[in-house]
């Protein structure tokens, strides 16, 4: 006799709670996030299926396979993963649970997603993050993103927290840390709080400062006929 799963018919989504790195497509044009396991090697968007990692052609989730989007019930135990080097840059979802799902003690393993919110973390240095900004790595036309404060961003490709949302579209959230999250599908300034604007004004500040930096030491004169470089 072989056993079944119980099956469950919730009214509203499940939801989960998960890290991922945002990604920003080679022509700046969409954003989107990637796994840190398994999958990580496949970028998706805010509303996504899953497909099988392995190239099965079974549907995801089965259930003798590891396939699938991958969450957690507790925010406390994404936001502890977020405490590795390795994902220190990393961001922390919220999502809703979609589709055919398996539950876990822990967890769910699932066919769809909607990413509901994203949260920033603090830029590397400590400050308050205003910018996702290029960090050096990334996956076949995507540049993986890390959180920035202003004056970090410098001349890196980066893209403020109300852009990012803009170009994930689906009525993502971004919200730094404990801040107000950042409305998405925002085609202007019009209708940015005070804190978004600031952050857009710090972000431009930074890039004003850093190219001001730079035309000064283009202007410095060099050493003059009788004078030595130490």
């Amino acid at each position: 006799m072989r056993l079944r799963l119980p099956e469950e018919r919730p009214t509203e989504p499940p939801t989960g709670y998960k890290i991922a790195h945002p990604v920003l497509s080679q022509d700046g044009t969409r954003g989107g996030f990637t796994g840190v396991s398994l999958g990580g090697a496949l970028p998706y968007g805010v509303l996504a299926d899953a497909s099988c990692v392995y190239g099965l052609r079974h549907r995801a989730p089965h259930r003798r396979c590891a396939c699938g989007f991958h969450c957690v019930h507790e925010r406390a135990a994404a936001e502890a993963m977020l405490c590795t080097a390795e994902h220190r840059a990393a961001v922390l979802l919220e999502v809703s649970v979609l589709g055919a799902f398996i539950r876990f003690e822990r967890g769910f393993r699932y066919a769809r997603q909607r990413v509901r919110t994203a949260t920033v973390g603090p830029c590397v240095c400590g400050a308050a993050s205003v910018a996702l900004a290029d960090a050096g790595w990334g996956r076949p036309g995507w540049r993986a993103l890390a959180p920035s404060c202003a004056g970090c961003v410098r001349a890196r490709t980066s893209v403020s927290l109300a852009g990012f949302a803009r170009l994930a579209g689906e009525g993502l959230r971004v919200v730094a840390g404990g801040a107000a999250p950042v409305a998405a599908g925002l085609p202007s300034a019009d209708g940015l709080g005070v804190p978004e604007l600031a952050a857009e004004a710090a972000l431009l500040q930074a890039r004003l400062d850093w190219f001001q930096t730079q035309l000064s030491r283009l202007g410095e004169p060099g050493p003059g006929p009788g004078e030595r470089q130490g």
